[in-house]
């Protein structure tokens, strides 16, 4: 009897050995299989992340694959975290922030926008005036490497709207998540439906306006059409109802721009004022730099385009900016910038500076600067 119990034990036993032994290089096989899936899948998720470039694929398919890591790398490169093999560039662009190479900086981030970036509607917009200094603000802050700007106005908000927002956002430079997209389109300030439009569109908006003595901002937007349109009515004949009177005529474009008041009451419906940054549109001329340097503040950027970029070109009376190393000529603005302005009879200029004399006061005291245009 206690020999049977023996024998059965023993049959017990080894059978338990079995089924466990068995068991056990079962969980060992699915460990290894799965430990092998997880390291091919990592291997191809961290490929992914490196996100090689674009010459194994073509265009738009391919930048829509690569946009959501490619940002995610950027960003952690230009934060100074740690990025992958292949990635040293984005690190070489921080050191040269830190050394103050904005030309060099510029480039690079410019390239790896290009190749990483993604369109994105504008953070900020230069919306005026015409003849104020546009052209210049753009082209000054441009040399920051934190702001990718088009250089073409679009005319998207006054003359193109019904074309729709992706249509808009397909016109913009690529940038970076760190970089500000900024568009300029002066007719903006004096088109009324504009500020409804752009409030639509993001009411978080930057609004950039370069104002001017209105009086030489009639004379030189006159300067500009005659030299287009050399048949018209002289300035008098144009800016007067009655010149023996001192009647003004406000209707027409040149002088109606320069209320700068009555424009500007129509975008504090929808905008507050902290998000309005005035350029003065002299100031931009004998202290660029200064100016400059407040549209940085205004843009939340650091202070990159100082004295060092401007040197005051005495043949267009405009400052221009040095020529980067990159380049053997220095960059200065177009032949219609600093044209000399026909000559207007100092009667004339006396009676527009008291028309606009009230216009002037009242926007001084809304946006809490005298711009000292009397």
């Amino acid at each position: 009897m206690a020999h049977r119990f023996l024998s059965s034990t023993n049959r017990f036993s080894a059978r338990f050995a079995f089924i466990f032994t068995v068991s056990l290089s079962c969980t060992y096989l699915c460990y290894s299989i799965l430990f092998c899936r997880s390291t091919v899948m990592t291997n191809r998720g961290y490929e992914g992340r490196r996100c090689p470039p674009s010459k194994n694929a073509g265009g738009k398919k391919l930048l829509g694959k690569l946009d959501n890591c490619a940002s995610l790398e950027v960003r952690s490169a230009l934060d100074g975290s740690a990025a992958p093999r292949g990635y040293s560039d984005l690190r070489d662009i921080k050191a040269t922030a830190s050394s103050g190479h904005s030309d060099d900086m510029k480039l690079r981030n410019m390239s790896v926008a290009q190749k990483y970036g993604n369109k994105k509607l504008p953070n900020a917009l230069i919306v005026g005036v015409k003849k104020g200094g546009t052209r210049a603000v753009l082209e000054f802050i441009r040399i920051h490497p934190d702001v990718r700007a088009l250089g073409t106005e679009p005319h998207f908000f006054d003359r193109n709207y019904d074309r729709g927002l992706d249509w808009y956002r397909g016109l913009m430079p690529r940038t970076l998540d760190s970089q500000i997209t900024l568009e300029k389109t002066p007719s903006y300030f004096v088109t009324k439906e504009a500020p409804r439009r752009i409030c639509s569109m993001s009411h978080e908006t930057k609004l950039i306006v370069v104002v001017r003595n209105p009086v030489t901002r009639a004379i030189s937007d006159y300067t500009q059409t005659l030299s287009k349109k050399p048949d018209i009515p002289t300035f008098e004949e144009l800016a007067f109802k009655n010149k023996s009177e001192g009647l003004v005529d406000s209707s027409w474009n040149a002088i109606r721009i320069g209320m700068y008041i009555l424009h500007l009451e129509n975008w504090l419906q929808y905008f507050r004022l902290s998000q309005m940054h005035f350029v003065s549109g002299e100031r931009l001329i004998t202290d660029p730099a200064g100016e400059m340097g407040r549209v940085q503040d205004f843009l939340g950027l650091k202070r990159i385009i100082t004295d060092k970029h401007f040197y005051f070109n005495r043949t267009k009376g405009f400052p221009c900016l040095k020529k980067p190393e990159s380049s053997s000529q220095p960059r200065c603005l177009g032949k219609s910038k600093g044209r000399t302005h026909v000559q207007i009879e100092r009667e004339v200029i006396e009676q527009l500076q008291e028309f606009y004399r009230p216009f002037n006061i009242k926007f001084f005291e809304t946006v809490g600067q005298d711009f000292k245009w009397d």
